[in-house]
């Protein structure tokens, strides 16, 4: 079967909310050789960018979201050991701490998972918050485990201000210059990330983890 069409099964299933579709077809492709972070950004991502589509035009609503949420979930715990084997680096030594988290008024984690997983996978050591979480919070907590990069995702436009509201009250408390902030989203440019002052985006969880290198120096 080719490739496209492999994607493609995964897709579908989980806009269709079909969770035992969607793991089933992710298990195909990799059966088939599909490459994983193929798998992960055309299919899964993909997918989750049309749903927030939908939820965002009122074409899908919480009992939708639900369903591909599972469907997500299931098609990730297929693929995900296979992304970690092949992204996992065996220098015990801890590259850096990290607070990770969805934004307020956001519910969607999956892409948040996928970078929280691989970049635990090259060696930082990972808070991940979850979910609709306050900035203040999202601050807090970076202060309280002395982080040096904070992650944020959002999948929703009307969720991404907030991303540029945690920088804006880095700098009102005086305490930009500690943290790397990395933000991220289906939605999410680097026009994006310029405007709001980010120190960058990426287009997936494997540039992620190179953005994250690069800018600690580990």
């Amino acid at each position: 079967m080719p490739e496209s069409t492999h994607l493609q099964a995964i897709a579908t299933a989980i806009i269709d909310g079909e969770a035992e579709d969607a793991m089933e077809a992710t298990k195909a492709a990799l059966e088939d050789n599909v490459d994983p972070m193929e798998i992960l950004n055309r299919g899964l991502m993909d997918a989750a960018d049309e749903v927030g589509k939908r939820f965002e035009r009122s074409e899908y609503f919480l009992p939708e979201l639900m369903l591909t949420g599972r469907a997500l979930k299931g098609a990730m715990e297929i693929v995900k050991p296979v992304l970690l084997e092949k992204y996992a680096d065996n220098d015990s030594q801890v590259k850096g701490k990290v607070v990770s988290a969805t934004v307020h008024t956001d519910i969607h984690d999956i892409g948040k998972n996928i970078v929280s997983s691989m970049l635990t996978a090259a060696g930082f050591e990972v808070t991940d918050m979850g979910v609709d979480v306050p900035i203040k919070s999202i601050i807090d907590k970076a202060e309280e485990i002395e982080a040096r990069v904070i992650c944020l995702s959002a999948l929703l436009t009307t969720s991404m201000p907030f991303m540029k509201d945690l920088i804006q009250l880095l700098d009102a408390r005086g305490i930009r210059q500690k943290y790397i902030v990395l933000v991220g989203g289906a939605s999410v440019t680097e026009s994006w990330a310029m405007h709001i002052g980010a120190d960058g985006t990426a287009r997936n969880a494997a540039d992620a983890v190179k953005l994250a290198r690069a800018k600690i120096g580990a």
